[in-house]
Order: C-alpha cells, then sequence, then structure tokens
C-alpha cells in the first residue's frame, strides 16, 4: 500500500471549504480501509492568497484532522500555479496525486473508479464531465468552441476535462519538469503519454460561493491556453499579409487598367477604407506579435511561479 494525496486549489472558498474537506476525507478513507491506499494518505489544500477565512478553516480542519495539511501562497498567484504548488509538495510521499477544485462540482465519488484504473496501470485518468447542464448556454457554447479551435489549431486535449484528474507519480515528476511561467496544464498533460484513460461523471451545481472564473477570467485563461500552447495565430499573421499582398497586386491591375483604359474615378471612399482595413490589421498582428514576446521576456526572467508564506501538517 501507498500514499494518495488530493490537492484542493482554493481561493476565498470559506463557504464550502470544511465541507469539501469533510466529504473527501469519508471517500479517502474508503479507500484506506479497503487496503487500496495507506493510513497516511492525506489532503493537502492549497491557499492561493485568499482575503476570507480560507487559511484559517485549513487550520480548523487541521487541528480536527491532522491529515489534512496546508499550504499558503503569499499573495495569489493562480490557479494553475496553486495546483503545480499542490503537485509539487505531494508527489515526495505520495504514489498518486489526485487534483480536484474546492467547490466539488466535479464529483469526488468519482475517485474511486480513478483509483481502480489506477490500480490497473494507468498513469493519468482524467474525469471529464458527461454532461454540463449545469451550465449557461453561453458558458456551454464558449467551451465548446475552445475546444473546437484547439483541436482545429492541432492541439491534444480531452475535451470537457478541467483540473479533476489522478496522476502517478512518474506522471507528475514529468509536468514538473516542464519549466515554462505560462503554463497550461491541461494542453500539456496529454502531451507527456504515459497509459491514461477517462473516467466519466456529472458535474453538479455549485452549493455555495461564487465561482472564481467570471466571464473575463475565462477570456484570458482560454487566451492564456491558445498561446502557451499554439503558435498558430503568428501563422495566421503570415497567412493574413500574404492575402492582403495578393490583394492589392490584383488592385494594382485593377488600377492599371482602369487608368488606360479611361475608366479611373478618383474616390475617397476607397482610400479611407483601405487605409483603415490594412491600419487595423496591421495593430492586431502587433498585438499578436507583443503577446508572444511578452511570454519570451516572463520565460527570460526565470521568476519562480509562486512564493509560500507559510504551511501547516508535514507530509511524511
Amino acid at each position: 500500500m501507498e500514499k494518495l494525496t488530493i490537492v484542493i486549489p482554493a481561493y476565498n472558498e470559506e463557504e464550502i471549504l470544511q465541507d469539501s474537506l469533510r466529504t473527501l476525507i469519508k471517500i479517502e478513507d474508503q479507500l484506506i480501509q479497503s487496503q487500496l491506499f495507506d493510513f497516511k494518505s492525506n489532503i493537502l489544500v492549497v491557499d492561493d492568497g485568499s482575503t476570507d477565512r480560507t487559511w484559517e478553516i485549513i487550520q480548523e480542519m487541521h487541528q480536527f484532522n491532522s491529515r489534512i495539511a496546508g499550504i499558503k501562497f503569499s499573495r495569489n498567484f493562480g490557479h494553475q500555479n496553486a495546483l503545480m504548488a499542490g503537485m509539487q509538495e505531494a508527489i515526495k510521499t505520495a504514489a498518486a496525486v489526485v487534483t480536484i477544485d474546492a467547490d466539488l462540482q466535479d464529483d469526488p465519488n468519482a475517485i474511486p473508479e480513478m483509483v481502480d484504473q489506477f490500480v490497473a496501470g494507468k498513469d493519468i485518468v482524467y474525469g471529464v464531465r458527461n454532461n454540463r447542464e449545469t451550465d449557461t448556454w453561453f458558458k456551454r457554447n464558449s467551451a465548446l468552441l475552445f475546444y473546437r479551435t484547439l483541436a482545429f489549431l492541432g492541439v491534444r486535449m480531452v475535451q470537457n476535462h478541467a483540473d479533476f484528474r489522478l496522476m502517478s507519480r512518474r506522471a507528475v515528476k514529468a509536468l514538473l519538469t516542464y519549466q515554462e511561467r505560462n503554463l497550461f496544464i491541461r494542453g500539456v498533460i496529454p502531451m507527456l503519454g504515459f497509459p491514461s484513460t477517462n473516467v466519466y461523471y456529472k458535474r453538479r451545481p455549485r452549493t455555495a460561493g461564487k465561482s472564481k472564473y467570471p466571464l473575463k477570467k475565462m477570456i484570458a485563461f482560454a487566451w492564456e491556453g491558445l498561446t502557451s500552447l499554439s503558435i498558430a495565430p503568428v501563422r495566421a499573421i503570415l497567412f493574413l499579409g500574404v492575402i492582403t499582398v495578393l490583394l492589392g497586386v490584383a488592385a494594382l491591375v485593377y488600377s492599371l487598367l482602369s487608368k488606360f483604359l479611361g475608366l479611373a474615378v478618383h474616390g475617397w471612399s476607397s482610400l479611407m477604407i483601405s487605409i483603415w482595413i490594412l491600419g487595423g490589421l496591421q495593430m492586431a498582428s502587433l498585438g499578436i506579435i507583443g503577446e508572444y514576446i511578452g511570454k519570451v521576456m516572463t520565460e527570460v526572467k526565470q521568476r519562480p511561479r509562486f512564493t509560500i508564506e507559510t504551511t501547516v501538517g508535514g507530509n511524511s
């Protein structure tokens, strides 16, 4: 028997965290009683710079059950960095790591099935939603567009998979070798190449608190994924540039023919339209190129992904 660690990134989850931890402890207890994992299996909560009582609750729950441990960031570093910090700490002693969000909208009752697949030899077990009934029409369709766009650009991703998954020790160690600061975990894990499978579940409604991914963050997250995993936007600029040149050549030929045939009409509208279209294309192109240059600058600085302020509970 080896150790299992459940990693939970948490940001301002005081309303739901206690109930979530009690639920996960019960599930982990069942796995321990079934002799699938060691009695030292634990839950590691990463407080991503919360401004409410999230850290106090983690400390209280640790006093209630020593198998609940916590890491506190000095400020908000983001969901993906919280996941990486938790996995980095957990894998020091755990044979398998499960990651799940604190709101438990991803059904934790799927964890035993994930464990069965791990025991059967799978290094990565993805939790995949078999429906999105709890999402709004906009969120369902925008998510579908996001997955289709990435697939069109050649990015391998598991559709309707968030960050609910089980990973073996060697899979996590392989993930930790990816040192880029703009890490989009959902897109990188399929690149690892280890044996994997899916476990399907029905997504549940949030029982308390508010979603930490409003529209603004969702758009930023999607853009981060697109620019971190693909250089297709830059190639699209090249394609648009070639098309623009060809249209310019066609316009030149048309202008010369019109002049020689005496059909030329000097118009202000066509000139202004051309200037605005080309100017807009140039500005958009510079913006996309600037996004990639900014990411290069971030990587070159080699700043740490996160700063840990304090911890509670050991990782024995």
